[in-house]
């Protein structure tokens, strides 16, 4: 059973009935009928939320939280043991509503906004559109894009494009952006959501967004350091999250809540039967006293990837390992819904001084984006930094300071980010995967578990030959209505361009 993704606005009747921003969370509009609208501003709230639910949305959510391993299935139900078992699945919902509404949204604005003096309005919504053009590329690897949202021309077969040709596009787009003066521009902060209509802030989110489309390519030709070592050195650069805050939500009504609270409390109450603490991610932050595992986790104990039916006692303790009380998923009902967070920004940033050998300046970024991590869960200490602490800064080789960021990255981003986690880890490598066969002796995998490492579904193994997810296929609503369209992947291991560094 799939929900729709939750909370499309309609901005148009927020305009004339809204008086605060809780009261459009759940309402749509027509996204046809443009000569409806009479200033495009109107039309910016509907894509921000749109592109931002996506995010944490069903797809991206569930698929990213269970393929990075934060999740596992539970046991006693089977919604997500198709994402467990590595079987087809294509992110059909997420592609759909993108292109159907933020997009068609963010081109209309653009459309409108095109020849004014004020170009606050066409900056943003040029800057997400970039921002999520990415997102779909990354995800899906090669896709239409020249000649995609052109169907009002009658274009409604549109060309696949290679996924390193749109990113050189997009790169050419965001220089052409980030050019724009904006003096004498504005936006009406009751129309903006993520900045409250601080253009400053957006050309900040512009200069990161160029630095995520650079360090993405970071294992390819296309990557010169030096060249993005100096845009590190003069950008400036996102200090203040890109978010839905959760100030927007009324967690007490069904359709305005965050959308995996909605999940979590709505009919289907899926986190309360299908979703389970995998024991990759939380034993990594028990072992380690990160704090942030009581922020996430209500309880302790994990399950094995991708194993539902065992009815071993893998521990030993007198309970078979279906019978066990595994650790849920904690959410807040005042959660803030991230598009790009600041300790992503300052990981990115820690990276490529890291692999300039300028450790100084690594640590420090480094620093910064743990702390973010902490302080987005209201923690203030810092202690897992400091001498004793297991997320020191350790001034390694390259490769292991690398490592080492990615690796906060991952625990950051568990609740916030899962699609932007698992496209890391497909560039990255890390976490690593460790080859262990559990099934073949599950009291031996626990005892000598692979802390820190990804491991194969238990139930999965064979499916894509000990190898990770790496895409989706492509989307139903993309290959069953273009007559361009290529032949679908074969399954959900096939790599989109950038992901070309060793490793599973």
């Amino acid at each position: 059973m799939k929900s729709k993704l939750l909370i499309i606005l309609s901005a148009f009747i927020m305009l004339f009935t809204a008086s605060s921003c809780s009261d459009w969370l759940d309402v749509n509009h027509d996204p046809n009928a443009l000569e409806q609208i009479p200033d495009a501003k109107v039309l910016l709230p509907a894509a921000e939320m749109g592109i931002a639910n996506n995010l944490m949305g069903w797809d991206f959510a569930f698929g990213g939280g269970f393929w990075v391993e934060y999740w596992t299935q539970a046991y006693t139900a089977s919604q997500f043991k198709s994402l467990c078992e590595y079987l087809p699945q294509e992110f059909n919902t997420s592609y759909q509503s993108l292109m159907r509404e933020p997009m068609t949204d963010l081109k209309r604005i653009k459309t409108m906004t095109a020849e004014d003096e004020n170009k606050g309005y066409y900056f943003i919504a040029e800057a997400l559109s970039i921002f999520t053009w990415q997102i779909i590329t990354d995800v899906w690897g090669d896709m239409p894009y020249t000649e995609a949202l052109r169907g009002d021309e009658g274009l409604l077969s549109p060309v696949q494009d290679k996924g390193v040709d749109i990113y050189a596009d997009l790169m050419k787009r965001v220089d052409a952006l980030l050019a724009i003066d904006l003096s004498k521009s504005y936006v009406d902060s009751k129309f903006d959501f993520i900045y409250k209509g601080d253009l400053t802030a957006w050309f900040k989110f512009a200069n990161a967004l160029k630095l995520k489309l650079m360090l993405r390519v970071s294992e390819t030709p296309q990557y010169n350091n030096s060249s993005v070592l100096s845009f590190v050195q003069t950008a400036n650069l996102l200090t203040s999250s890109a978010k839905i805050p959760g100030t927007v939500w009324n967690d007490a009504m069904e359709g305005k809540r965050h959308p995996l609270r909605e999940f979590q409390e709505g009919g289907a109450n899926y986190f309360s039967t299908n979703v389970i603490a995998s024991k990759n991610f939380i034993d990594y932050l028990s072992i380690n006293n990160d704090p942030r595992r009581a922020k996430l986790f209500t309880g302790t104990k994990g399950a094995f990837f991708g194993d539902f039916d065992s009815k071993e006692d893998s521990d030993g303790n007198g309970t078979t390992d279906d019978k066990e009380t595994y650790a849920k998923v904690l959410l807040q009902g005042n959660m803030d819904l991230m598009l790009m967070s600041d300790w992503e920004v300052n990981f990115y940033i820690a990276e490529v001084y890291a692999r300039a050998s300028q450790l100084g300046k690594a640590k420090d970024y480094y620093e910064r984006g743990v702390k973010a991590s902490l302080a987005q869960h209201g923690i203030t200490s810092t202690d897992i930094l400091g001498t004793e602490g297991y997320a020191a800064w350790l001034n390694g080789t390259v490769e292991e300071n690398i490592k080492q960021i990615a690796m906060q990255k991952w625990v950051a981003n568990a609740n916030y980010q899962h699609i932007e986690s698992f496209l890391e880890r497909n560039r990255t490598k890390y976490p690593s995967v460790n080859e262990i066969d559990i099934a073949a002796n599950r009291a031996s995998a626990n005892a000598n578990f692979p802390v820190g490492e990804l491991t194969i579904s238990v139930k999965g193994r064979a499916l894509l030959n000990g190898n990770l997810p790496a895409s989706p296929l492509y989307p139903s609503s993309y290959m069953f209505r273009n007559t361009n369209a290529p032949a679908q992947k074969a399954n959900v291991g096939e790599k989109v361009w950038w992901n070309v560094k060793s490793g599973k």
